[in-house]
């Protein structure tokens, strides 16, 4: 590999401290990474010497913070492949985006009776904005199955495609189960129909290459907060085509062109999407999120990832009674299970009184919960500063757990 997994952590204030008395072990990762000193630094480089508006000032500090703000707009498009800078909408997250897309997308395309399809381990982020929009629009919303080992049923979604399907959206990797989907094939299908696709890539950015020419989706959603970047801010990914043609999601100033009470005009993408003061700071620091993620290379964070991967699904399936839940072909580092008879909450707590930090719970995949017949799972997600070592502690954890209720 080419980097050194202890210079990486290094870089990760965060990491080095004790809770309980214990080294800290974070495994969760798909909530929200830990940031990078290369990032935390930008913040307070923007806040100590660049803070002011952009776009709007004609001084030297505007101008300076306006060109690194739209400079990072072009890093974005770089980093995802995107044929033009106008096509990156800044957000405040993954769910803002989705629910700009689902607002103005249904306005304009979706009527009574028409259909939008998602699927079955969706993020509540993923689904409530498309309930919206079909109770506004008087459409209906239909759902891709999942397998019981947390996959799509893909033969059940191309049969579901059908003359009344005005987009689908679905996500490329599932935060509760790892899952990766075949989205590829998915958009490919779709498009074949000439129905539009938005991708949740919430989950997906900090693990894998995304190239949205390549895949051809039509929306894609992220945020930074889930790549080593900061919170509050995202992206949406939207084509040239679909932008033009959709209206504004919110109204306020940078977004017009010319108001009068009798009428307003929009302003040219990207600002048509992007009202009000934006979060120059943070977006700033999203940047630097793609420089660190862009120095190790994806090639080495698959790789360091899947041996993390293997090495602690080998140990836990080891494990007495305990249940995997998601045990897809293709999947991140993300393990959600449960102990047959010992309630996920107890499980973490413990866990917590170790030193380990882990997530319990639906995870906002209240549906899917349903659909496996559980409350919620124990849920560990790693990262490329994870190691084996904390993954040795983790399953010592479990083990220990285990003993505690006999």
């Amino acid at each position: 590999m080419n980097f050194n997994i202890q210079k990486l952590r290094e870089q990760f204030p965060v990491l080095h401290q004790q809770i309980n008395k214990k080294p800290f072990v974070y495994f969760d990762n798909a909530a929200t990474t830990q940031k990078p000193k290369i990032v935390i630094d930008r913040l307070n480089d923007y806040y100590n010497n660049e803070n002011c508006n952009i776009h709007r000032g004609d001084y030297h500090l505007s101008r300076k913070a306006t060109e690194a703000y739209e400079n990072t707009r072009k890093t974005v498009q770089s980093f995802i492949n995107a044929q033009h800078h106008h096509e990156i909408i800044f957000t405040r997250g993954t769910t803002e985006a989705i629910n700009l897309a689902a607002s103005s997308f249904s306005k304009k395309f979706v009527n009574k009776d028409d259909e939008i399809l998602i699927s079955a381990m969706e993020h509540h982020s993923n689904i409530v904005p498309w309930q919206l929009a079909c109770q506004e629009r008087g459409a209906q919303l239909k759902v891709i199955p999942v397998n019981q080992n947390g996959e799509l049923i893909m033969d059940e979604y191309l049969k579901m495609l059908n003359e009344k399907t005005r987009i689908v959206a679905v996500a490329h990797v599932s935060n509760s189960l790892g899952t990766i989907n075949p989205i590829k094939q998915i958009i490919d299908a779709a498009h074949k129909k000439d129905i539009p696709v938005l991708i949740d890539g919430a989950q997906a950015t900090a693990h894998l290459k995304i190239d949205v020419s390549e895949l051809d989706c039509d929306f894609y959603c992220f945020s930074g907060h889930k790549m080593y970047g900061p919170m509050g801010v995202g992206v949406l990914y939207g084509k040239e085509e679909w932008l033009e043609q959709i209206p504004p999601y919110q109204g306020g100033g940078e977004m017009i062109n010319e108001v009068t009470f009798a009428k307003t005009t929009f302003n040219q993408l990207p600002f048509k999407f992007e009202a009000g003061t934006p979060n120059v700071a943070d977006v700033l620091g999203l940047e630097k999120a793609i420089t660190f993620i862009s120095s190790l290379g994806y090639e080495n964070i698959q790789k360091h990832e899947e041996e993390l991967l293997q090495y602690t699904k080998k140990q836990i399936e080891n494990i007495d009674k305990i249940r995997l839940i998601g045990t897809a072909g293709k999947k991140t580092a993300v393990f959600s299970f449960l102990f047959e008879d010992i309630h996920p909450y107890d499980t973490g707590v413990i866990l917590d009184n170790m030193g380990i930090a882990v997530r319990t719970g639906h995870h906002c995949t209240q549906p899917l919960m349903d659909f496996f017949q559980i409350p919620g799972t124990v849920r560990a997600s790693m990262a490329v500063y994870n190691t084996k070592e904390e993954v040795d502690r983790f399953i010592d954890g479990l083990k220990m757990v285990r003993q505690m209720f006999g």
